[in-house]
């Protein structure tokens, strides 16, 4: 197996399948990470899955992928819309980036229609449920082995 797949996740998404469930769904995080991480098996990928509330901790996580990280796939929650550090942090990544939302952002408030991570994303996957990451998945996939 090559270098993992970093999957990141930001604040409030440890409440998935608990929080607005007519929204995100009623699936858990836990859920979600064990998908993913059948999915990976599957297409002969490692992955790093990980969530925080915490600013900083995503930053750190985007730091450690720097060295060991093939690929970064993240659903950066509300800090979308705030972090410019979160930005800063990947465009220090040398490989693939991909941006994922469980809700369809730009058919809610306006304050959601504006990414920062989008600046630096080789793409977004946004609307499609928790499913959302598993498509994200296999195009790292084709993105790392191209």
């Amino acid at each position: 197996m090559s270098k993992p797949i970093y999957i990141l996740n930001g604040p409030n998404l440890n409440l998935l399948g608990l929080r607005q469930p007519e929204i995100y769904g009623r699936e858990t995080l836990d859920d979600v990470a064990a998908a993913c991480a059948a999915l990976a098996k599957a297409l002969g990928l490692a992955i790093r899955f990980h969530q925080s509330n915490h600013e900083g901790q995503l930053v750190d996580w985007v730091h450690e992928a720097r060295g060991q990280g093939a690929g970064i796939i993240i659903n950066p929650a509300a800090y979308t819309h705030t972090s410019v550090a979160i930005l800063d942090a990947l465009q220090a990544f040398d490989g693939p980036v991909l941006e994922v939302h469980i809700s369809n952002v730009h058919k809610r408030e306006v304050f959601r229609h504006h990414s920062y991570v989008s600046l630096r994303a080789d793409g977004v996957i946004a609307g499609f449920g928790t499913e959302g990451y598993l498509l994200a998945l296999r195009r790292m996939k084709s993105l790392i082995t191209a």
